[in-house]
Formats: C-alpha cells, structure tokens, sequence
C-alpha cells in the first residue's frame, strides 16, 4: 500500500472510533464528568477542607492532576477494548482481517481512537476542575507530553485486552482488578512522602504512579519521582505493549479460529 492509501486506512479507523462514542456521548462523555465532579466535592471540599495541605498545595489543587490522569487512563482503556471487542464479537474484525491494511495501521487507529476520547474526557474534567480550583500550569511541555504518551500506553493496553478477551466479562477483569487499584494506589489522592520506607519502595513498582507524577509535576511543580524518569517509564511500557499487541494481531490471537 502507498502513503496515501496507508492514511486513508488510518484516517477512517479513526473517525469511525470517535464517531462511534460522540454518537453515545451519554454513556462515554457524560458518566465520567458525572463521576469527577463528585470526586472534586466529596474529596476535594468536604474532606480536603479537613486534611489542609499536601505537598505545599491546599488539597484541591493536589488531586486534581491525579484525578484528570485517573479520567484520561480510565477512558482511553475502555474505548479500544470495549469496540474492538465489539467488532471481534459481531465477527466484523474479519474485514480488517482480509484487507492489504498492515497491522501497525490497525493497531495506530485503534489507538488514535481511544487517545481522542481519553484526551476528550481530560479536556472535559479539567475545564470542570476549574469551578473548584486555580491551576496554574508549571511546564507546558510536560503536561502535554505526558498526558498523550499515558493516554497511548493505556490505549494499547486495551487493544491487547480485547484481543485476549473471549467473552464480555473478560473486558472488565483488567479494569476492575488491575486499572482500579493501581490508580487509587498511585498517588492520586495522597504524596507516598506519607507513607512508611517499605510501603513507599512497594509504590514504586506501579507505574500508574510514574505517570501521575509526571503530570502533577507538569501542573504543580511537585513530584514524588523524577519527572524524566516518568517519561522513560512511559516510553518503555508503550514500545513493550506495542510490540506485544502486533505479535498477538500478527498471530491471530483471539481472531482467527
């Protein structure tokens, strides 16, 4: 296939999956910002009113880069393995399947798609964020890159979910055991400077935590972990599933029966 071609492959995938879930706004869009605007009231007004201060910020203004990463996460996940699921389980993946489209085009796509609603929900929570706090943004830079590299990896993650997948309740396994506690566990709500030397060690092993400082670190100028080692972590997880999820597609996993 030619440029031109590989784009247009590309570019429909694309808008097929941001026309699919702007088509269900209420049930991808809404629920979200439903769902961080009491997260903001209940633990940022109520009991942040209480807790004061965590890393030199009034409480707000500390969980909510952690909870606009957490939305971002959640959604970019659950839109590449919610649909390509969907079209494995309507057996419409056979198309793709048959079609001179490589599988890196499929796998950007698909990726792309959960990017735009993941960003889209960060965009959204931010812009409502703003009704309960100031932010005031540190490095630019930082937050962008951060933000779309998290945004891609968890993107990717889900593409890997789905293929595995063989029935629907094993598209929420991973996102109700796995995605859940780690992210309430990486330092979206509380600086692992409170924890004690050996809890603080095991924190380190979630890499969700990586990518929440990275971000805060972009907002605040506070991080738990160096920002650029963030990065890194972000890099090597995304090649490391990318390479993962063109081999199990290069192999039919979960396709070809």
């Amino acid at each position: 296939m030619n440029a031109q071609a590989l784009f247009t492959a590309y570019s429909t995938i694309v808008l097929r999956e941001i026309r699919r879930f702007t088509r269900i706004w209420p049930q991808t869009l809404l629920p979200p910002a439903v769902t961080m605007t009491l997260y903001f009231i209940i633990f940022g007004n109520l009991i942040g009113s209480r807790i004061g201060e965590m890393g030199g910020f009034d409480y707000m203004s500390f969980i909510v880069p952690g909870l606009i990463m957490m939305a971002v996460i959640t959604n970019s996940y659950a839109n590449v393995v919610s649909s390509f699921f969907s079209m494995k389980f309507q057996r419409s993946v056979e198309e793709l399947l048959v079609s001179p489209v490589p599988n890196w085009v499929i796998l950007a796509g698909y990726v792309t798609g959960g990017m735009a609603r993941g960003l889209g929900i960060g965009v959204i929570v931010t812009v409502l964020s703003l009704a309960f706090t100031q932010l005031k943004i540190h490095n630019l830079p930082m937050v962008v890159v951060t933000v779309f590299l998290t945004s891609a990896l968890f993107a990717v993650g889900g593409f890997i979910n789905a293929l595995l997948a063989t029935k629907f309740d094993d598209v929420s396994i991973v996102p109700t055991f796995v995605l859940t506690p780690l992210t309430y566990l990486g330092g979206v709500f509380y600086s692992i400077d409170l924890l004690p030397d050996f809890w603080q060690g095991v924190s380190m092993a979630n890499p969700i935590l990586y990518m929440v400082n990275g971000f805060r670190f972009g907002i605040l100028g506070v991080s738990d972990v160096n920002p650029f080692v963030s990065l890194g972590m972000i890099l090597v997880f995304i090649f490391v599933l990318s390479f993962i999820a063109l081999k199990l597609l290069a192999r039919g996993k979960g396709i070809r029966h």
